[in-house]
């Protein structure tokens, strides 16, 4: 069981709300930021540092082309790269995500402004999991259930007769906070080991690309 809980990515929202908002957050192994922007045919767009720049840049790249451009930043972690779009889909857009998981483990958790989410878990092509994390019931994939401990222990809630249970793991005291969110990222840590963290948003120069959203 995971050992990551939601309480450790509630900074999330609190650091960084203008990105939380809307976002897709992707980890994909084994590729480097250039590789992975080749395999989602995308084009290069100039390095920013930081969070905060990204979401700028990305609302203007928006703007400037009417919706038609999504940007992307990426950075290496380990022997991971860590995949962020603001108010973007691509990380959990199968069509583009699943081709571009070959070879490779891919890991994805999107929110967008309206509520919708979604998390997806990929392995060579084949999808694993996927799941909205504010409903954990309903999930498809090759192997729905694999990740059911550990994804009690990031603390999901799994319907009403759980939702104590879940609290306490969670630590939570609210048994009306959503943490739905910051449970996906961990999760995703869970499954890649690799921990976002605040320094790492805030100071990290990012390698850009964008794709086209058409």
């Amino acid at each position: 069981m995971t050992t990551t809980t939601a309480t450790d990515y509630t900074w999330f929202e609190e650091r960084f709300p203008d990105l939380a908002e809307a976002y897709c957050f992707t980890l994909v192994r084994g590729l480097r930021p250039a590789e992975l922007l080749d395999r989602l045919a995308g084009r290069a767009e100039p390095a920013l540092t930081g969070a905060d720049a990204v979401v700028e840049a990305a609302f203007d790249l928006a703007r400037a082309s009417d919706g038609g451009r999504q940007l992307l930043a990426m950075t290496s972690v380990g022997a991971w790269t860590l995949l962020i779009e603001p108010n973007g889909y691509t990380g959990v857009t199968e069509d583009r995500a699943l081709p571009a998981s070959a070879g490779t483990r891919w890991v994805s958790h999107f929110v967008n402004i309206n509520g919708l989410d979604a998390f997806l878990w990929a392995e060579d092509t084949v999808r694993r999991l996927w799941f909205e994390p504010g409903f954990p019931d309903e999930r498809w994939g090759t192997t729905p259930d694999e990740l059911l401990d550990a994804m009690h222990g990031a603390g999901f809630r799994f319907g009403d007769d759980e939702v104590a249970e879940d609290d306490e793991i969670a630590g939570d005291d609210d048994p009306g906070t959503d943490l739905s969110a910051p449970a996906a990222f961990a999760l995703a840590e869970h499954l890649t080991g690799v921990a976002v963290t605040p320094e790492l948003l805030e100071r990290t120069t990012f390698t850009c690309g964008s794709v086209g959203t058409r």
